[in-house]
């Protein structure tokens, strides 16, 4: 009989493993799957006589190849990874907005300003008029369709952040269920091996959404934490999470995700300590990234339009009209708070916007300061009336109502400047090319002194000359001075240096001249639409010409307006560039993790094909061995049976 047991039992033990090594064969494909190893135990002998004699070998467990470190570390390498990608892919969209080429945006700014060039040649050409105009348009339907494609985005970004939303909700719930069953199954004293890899699998899962922390309790579940503290899955309890508007600025559109514990407020999470997954890699973009793209875009908008529509406003149409503006433009933001505070900002120099948002951050009573989101510098003021006195890169925020100490308010100068941009001289006889004003030297001067320039500035506000002009009257010194008559800043009769090729500016326009005069030479600048000077300013570009000086402008981070664009690409450039070296080696980490952690949990066809031709000789030998023993027990009953 105890020949006939061990058989028995090797019988079934190299079956338990033949059935092993087949289950690990058949799932050599499936996710998470670690390989199982049967693992024997020899049964204790039996004591005789003559000795112990053995009593065969029965399955004491199968073991679960896998490391704890490994699957740790590779669910979360696989979590950075996949906040890397997202992120990258998406810059990579943004990039081809802030595209180069003749279908670019900059193609269209540099031919819109090289079309002044024809005017200028020829102010009373019609055509050249109208391609200019036609320029304008393209120009701005060119921001809108940038900023269209921007919004497009957006929208892509929400839809994937609820699937992703959604996704996370469900493997959430699938790991509690799972947890569950686990902790039944560790009541009998053995490892539910395929639950436990099913489990595993859920955490690498929810990983690629977002990045987790396990702790192990002792009833054999896992609690997934995120954010670091906020418990995903406790237990047998799977917590929901959400994507909104942030509680602290409603409506302006930057994302947050929301942990909703039941019968609790909702918590909300800093993407920045989210560490990995999708869904921190989307809110880093939205938040950062496309928000930039959008203030890049909207500064050129606001700076490029601002500007052209000071200096249009500055000139003669070919009825002699003052000029109207050429872009529609907001002129103010409003402030987006969940507090007290009430305001806006405006727009004042175009020369110094920074493409950033801002946040005012009251600190006690009605004092506070104004950050620039985009690097952190704040502005100190100390109540909303002082804060109205203060120019901060070419803002001003104007506060109807202050907040309350730890009131934030958030500011988008840019977000929509280049949504709603649109040209708006549509006639071109209502394109104002012409100098407001004209300059004529004194018949009887005798120096060499000779105009170089005449143009309108409007810095300080334009007055234009009485019927009589505004007359300078220069002494050959030493030193070179002039003395204004007729003029209203500076008052008239008022003396200044006269230095040749610098410009003097006088009641909103600018005069430069070359040469060196004679006491009593003059200059006498003029209203150009008075009836002494007939229609000459039909025939005049000065304004034009103005319009088209603007390019060298500096406006964009000390960029012109012809450079700015190379400007914006560049910033997004390298952005996208840094996401996609982050996005490579975050891959090269996680493929290195995941074939450690392979490498002890992974099948290898070749071993368990070498196992089953052992554990099939073995079950085969063992099936002998109860063959002989049914031998040896029939012929001994035989015997004793005579």
């Amino acid at each position: 009989m105890s020949l006939l047991s061990v058989g028995a039992r090797a019988l079934l033990a190299n079956q338990v493993a033949l059935q092993t090594a087949g289950h690990n064969i058949a799932n050599v494909n499936t996710p998470g799957y670690s390989r199982q190893t049967v693992q024997l135990q020899t049964v204790q002998g039996q004591f005789t006589g003559g000795g112990y004699i053995g009593q065969g070998v029965d399955v004491q467990t199968i073991l679960r190849n896998q490391s704890e470190l490994l699957t740790r570390q590779a669910a979360t390498a696989g979590s950075v990874q996949a906040a890397d990608i997202v992120r990258a892919e998406r810059l990579k969209q943004l990039q081809e907005i802030f595209s180069g080429g003749s279908a670019g945006l900059g193609a269209a700014i540099n031919d819109m300003m090289n079309a002044f060039a024809d005017v200028v040649s020829s102010p009373t050409d019609i055509t050249a008029r109208n391609v200019v105009l036609t320029r304008l348009d393209e120009t701005a339907a060119r921001m809108r369709s940038s900023a269209e494609q921007l919004q497009e985005i957006q929208y892509t970004i929400s839809e994937q952040l609820e699937s992703s939303i959604t996704a996370v909700n469900s493997l959430a719930q699938q790991m509690a269920g799972v947890n569950e069953q686990i902790a039944r199954a560790r009541g009998n004293g053995q490892t539910p091996n395929d639950l436990l890899d099913y489990r595993d699998q859920l955490i690498r899962d929810i990983n690629q959404y977002v990045q987790t922390t396990q702790i192990a309790a002792d009833d054999g579940t896992i609690g997934l934490f995120v954010a670091g503290s906020q418990p995903l899955v406790l237990g047998t309890t799977a917590t929901a999470l959400s994507v909104g508007d942030a509680s602290a600025f409603p409506g302006s559109g930057q994302l947050k995700l929301f942990f909703n514990r039941p019968g609790a407020t909702s918590i909300e999470i800093d993407e920045n300590t989210l560490g990995g997954g999708t869904i921190s890699g989307l809110l880093r973009f939205n938040n950062a990234d496309l928000a930039e793209g959008r203030n890049l875009l909207g500064r050129m908008a606001m700076a490029i339009g601002m500007t052209m529509n000071e200096q249009h406003r500055l000139g003669l149409t070919l009825d002699g009209q003052l000029g109207s503006d050429l872009f529609a433009l907001p002129t103010s933001m409003p402030g987006m708070t969940s507090g007290a505070a009430v305001g806006s900002v405006g727009f004042a120099n175009p020369t110094q916007f920074s493409a950033s948002d801002y946040e005012i951050r009251f600190t006690t009573g009605t004092a506070g300061q104004v950050v620039r989101l985009s690097d952190g510098k704040a502005t100190a003021f100390t109540d909303i009336t002082n804060l109205a006195t203060l120019e901060i890169d070419g803002l001003n925020f104007n506060l109807t109502t202050a907040g309350v100490p730890g009131e934030r308010m958030l500011f988008k100068p840019f977000s929509t400047a280049a949504s709603n941009i649109k040209a708006l001289v549509y006639s071109p006889r209502d394109l104002a090319a012409a100098n407001p004003i004209n300059a004529a030297m004194g018949g009887t001067n005798g120096g060499s002194m000779q105009l170089v320039n005449l143009r309108a500035t409007g810095n300080p506000a334009l007055t234009l000359p009485p019927p009589t002009g505004v007359q300078l009257s220069f002494a050959a010194g030493p030193p070179l001075t002039y003395t204004v008559t007729g003029s209203t800043t500076p008052p008239s009769g008022s003396t200044g240096p006269y230095t040749p090729g610098q410009p003097i500016n006088i009641d909103g326009w600018e005069i430069t001249l070359q040469g060196t005069p004679n006491t009593g030479d003059t200059v006498t600048v003029g209203n150009a639409t008075d009836p002494q000077y007939g229609d000459y300013y039909t025939r005049n570009a000065g304004n034009a010409n103005a319009l088209m000086a603007l390019r060298d402008v500096k406006m964009f981070d000390n960029a012109t307006m012809s450079d700015g664009y190379a400007g914006a690409i560049a910033q997004v450039g390298t952005r996208t560039q840094s996401a996609t070296f982050a996005a490579e080696l975050s891959n090269t980490i996680a493929a290195n993790l995941e074939r450690d952690r392979t490498a002890i949990s992974g099948v290898n066809l070749d071993e368990e094909a070498a196992k089953l031709i052992q554990y099939q000789q073995a079950y085969q030998a063992s099936a002998k061995m109860i063959q002989i023993a049914q031998g040896i027990f029939d012929t001994l009953i035989q015997g004793l049976g005579r």
